[in-house]
């Protein structure tokens, strides 16, 4: 089945000159489009009009045919909002930012009938500012981003269908079977070993309503084609326990998810998940890839989601506000540059650029877009199919302990 058609709105090589004035220590900009978080990023100055870099700063996506939507309104535009000083809130009035100047952009509307190539909508140098003494270099393109969408007939420990959708049709694709490792693990309940206590704490068992369960382990989930043989695995190498005193998985001692691929008639290891209920009660997660040959991981995705309603989770490899990090070696996806510490650059070349995959998971049906440049075979789309399916697992595994968790994740007998 043919990719869904995507576009995405780049905004790239910002850069300031100050005409009349030296440039201040640091400079950031707002950008803004109607019904999208307003992202920020650094904007650079410079004292020649020719000395611009190579930078992303913000990428919005969109459905072929929400974008087309968007620019028959002629209200909708990008609003670029530019400021001096310290991002953040100020502190007794210290460290506040001032407003230099706003650009707007309009959405051409003969965007619409591009589906080719990129269309540049602004590259150029523009005055901003009351006095017109500063000016702004800025890149705008609209770019094609076409995504494969595969969309789950029901939650992943319901071992469902996966579905390839592209508008109206629909076709099966993969299978899932959740289950758990072992048949021999079981969780822990919290109880008293001592003599003493045994009665008090049976009439509490006796009054609670749930039982409280003090490990989560043992959750895998495999991918297989229609032919039945298997893709991708997800499975849960490290229990989700709860912090030392607490009722919730501490980000200090993460539950993981190891993402397999077959190869060589054993399973590889691809990536690996952790992920965690922070304080304010958002389930934090990190991924990371794992390279052959003993090089270092690499953290291409570390956000958060709500932990009660779901949310979006994202691999998006654009804004220079956001470089991957390994122990020794980054990688500014803005810049396009790399620093590495180790005798091998290798790694470097396998590194991902723009959008990667998203799915949306916790509290529906995760449907998981992927860019069709990371889909050369079914076990690419597999791995990602099973990536969804752990973080989606994960938003349960994080739940807090007292919670009882719904039957098909729960060992017979709790």
């Amino acid at each position: 089945m043919d990719p869904c058609p995507f576009v995405r709105i780049v905004v790239r090589n910002l850069c300031l000159k100050f005409c009349n004035s030296p440039p201040p220590l640091s400079c950031y900009c707002k950008i803004k489009l109607k019904n999208f978080t307003t992202q920020i990023a650094d904007v650079a100055c410079s004292d020649h009009v020719n000395q611009v870099g190579d930078q992303v700063q913000a990428s919005f996506s969109f459905k072929k045919s929400e974008f087309d939507k968007l620019v028959l309104d002629k209200s909708n535009g990008l609003k670029i909002q530019l400021y001096s000083g310290p991002k953040g809130n100020p502190i007794c009035g210290v460290g506040s930012s001032k407003l230099i100047g706003a650009v707007s952009v309009s959405l051409d509307s003969k965007v619409i009938d591009n589906n080719r190539g990129c269309l540049v909508l602004h590259n150029r140098w523009v005055k901003v500012g009351s006095k017109k003494s500063v000016e702004l270099h800025l890149d705008v393109r609209v770019e094609p981003d076409p995504r494969f969408v595969f969309v789950f007939d029901g939650e992943p420990e319901c071992s469902p269908q996966v579905f390839q959708v592209n508008g109206n049709l629909r076709q099966a694709v993969f299978t899932c079977k959740f289950s758990f490792r072992t048949s021999g693990d079981r969780n822990l309940r919290s109880g008293s070993s001592e003599a003493n206590n045994s009665g008090k704490w049976l009439r509490s068992m006796r009054q609670e309503k749930e039982k409280v369960v003090k490990e989560r382990k043992g959750w895998s989930i495999t991918i297989h084609d229609l032919s039945g043989s298997p893709v991708a695995m997800a499975s849960m190498v490290t229990p989700f326990v709860p912090s030392h005193g607490s009722d919730d998985v501490g980000r200090s001692n993460p539950g993981g998810w190891l993402i397999l691929r077959p190869g060589n008639n054993t399973w590889k290891p691809w990536g690996r998940l952790e992920a965690w209920r922070d304080s304010t009660g958002l389930l934090g997660y990190r991924f990371e890839l794992l390279p052959e040959a003993g090089l270092d991981p690499i953290t291409i995705s570390n956000s958060t989601i709500s932990s009660k309603h779901g949310g979006l989770f994202t691999i998006d490899i654009s804004n220079g506000a956001s470089p991957m990090i390994t122990p020794s070696g980054s990688f500014d996806s803005g810049s396009g540059s790399w620093s590495w510490s180790g005798s091998d650059g290798s790694w470097a070349q396998v590194m991902y650029r723009g959008f990667v995959m998203s799915s949306k998971v916790g509290g529906t049906n995760p449907e998981v877009e992927i860019g069709v440049q990371y889909v050369t075979c079914t076990e690419d789309a597999a791995a990602y199919v099973a990536l969804a399916a752990a973080v989606d697992l994960s938003v349960d595994a994080c739940q807090p302990f007292s919670k009882k968790l719904r039957k098909e994740l729960r060992y017979d007998g709790e």
